[in-house]
């Protein structure tokens, strides 16, 4: 198991009820599996963690991603304009 620091951003933030939180992890968890920890843990999500943008120590990355011990993911709504 590892820590992390998970930071919510605007629509996620009002939905989550909070700017962070410090969660422990699986040792291997990857993007994709923290998007599932999050829909399962905060039901007031309603799925939107499955669609948004998330940085891990201020990089964006994909859902393959491994997130290291420590590290700081940040979520933030997908953006759609023209």
């Amino acid at each position: 198991m590892k820590n992390i620091t998970v930071l919510f951003f605007a629509t996620l933030r009002d939905r989550a009820g909070t700017r962070s939180i410090n969660m422990e992890v699986p040792a291997q968890t990857t993007v994709a599996s923290l998007r599932s920890l999050l829909d399962a843990e905060f039901h007031s999500l309603n799925g939107l963690a499955s669609h948004s943008l998330v940085a891990v120590n201020r990089e964006y990355v994909f859902d393959e991603f491994e997130i290291p011990a420590g590290a700081e993911v940040a979520l933030f709504p997908a953006v759609s304009g023209g």
